[in-house]
């Protein structure tokens, strides 16, 4: 089945778990289970649940429901870049009491 979103992005990508290695490197916590937010359509879910494409400059983590983007990660020779662009949020748990 073809929807607006897949002739949009295409259907290339893989799940939001393809962003455990890089983020483990900037978190000690697996980021991928956090609750993450689109900026755009406000759904909340694990970011393990976004989808990720991973043929372009970095990873781009687009929202599961309306696919717009999440966060950015690129790895240069310098540092690693965390983009949380369009008003999305990601919610880190508080350690338990």
């Amino acid at each position: 089945m073809t929807t607006s979103r897949s002739r949009a992005f295409g259907d290339d990508h893989v799940d939001g778990n393809a962003l455990a290695g890089p983020l483990s490197e900037v978190f000690v916590a697996d980021i991928t289970l956090c609750d993450c937010r689109c900026g755009h359509c406000g759904r909340t879910g694990p970011l393990a649940s976004a989808m990720v494409y991973t043929h372009c400059p970095g990873r781009v983590a687009r929202c599961s429901q309306c696919a717009r983007v999440l966060l950015r990660i690129t790895e240069t020779p310098t540092g690693t870049w965390l983009d949380l662009g369009s008003g999305a949020s990601l919610r880190l748990p508080a350690p338990p009491a």
